[in-house]
């Protein structure tokens, strides 16, 4: 009798060892499950942003720019500036001359091509009506 409880003793510890263990890990998937869930939310936000950054409307700036362009494109005899031209005729960089350029391309009046003689140059040009 007395060997049977020795014997038991052992697995007894053995069995509330493995039952720590357990809660342990239980305690650590809450954690990570947690975790992923504030991860999927935040995800979630990143695709709204980025969603409306895509819908997002010129402002009156670009708008401003894109006239500027037009009007500049109408009075010239060929209708056709270089990229460098129309960066240094509105004083603005490579960034903001695209985003100006973008919202008059939806119009169908406008394309770019390549530069006539370096095909690395990109000119838009105003299309005949």
């Amino acid at each position: 009798m007395q060997l049977l409880a020795e014997a038991s003793q052992p697995l007894q510890e053995r069995i509330e060892f493995l039952e720590s263990i357990i809660a342990r890990q239980s305690e650590k998937i809450a954690a990570l499950e947690a975790t992923a869930s504030h991860q999927e939310e935040n995800l979630l936000i990143q695709f709204r942003l980025i969603h409306e950054l895509k819908d997002k409307k010129p402002g009156k700036t670009e708008l401003s720019r894109a006239e500027k362009i037009e009007r500049y494109l109408a009075a010239r005899p060929d209708h056709k500036a270089t990229f460098e031209t129309l960066k240094g005729h509105l004083g603005i960089d490579n960034d903001l001359l695209g985003i100006a350029i973008k919202s008059l391309l939806p119009s169908g009046k406008y394309a770019i091509i390549k530069t006539p003689g370096d095909k690395r140059k990109r000119t838009l040009v105003m299309l005949p009506r």
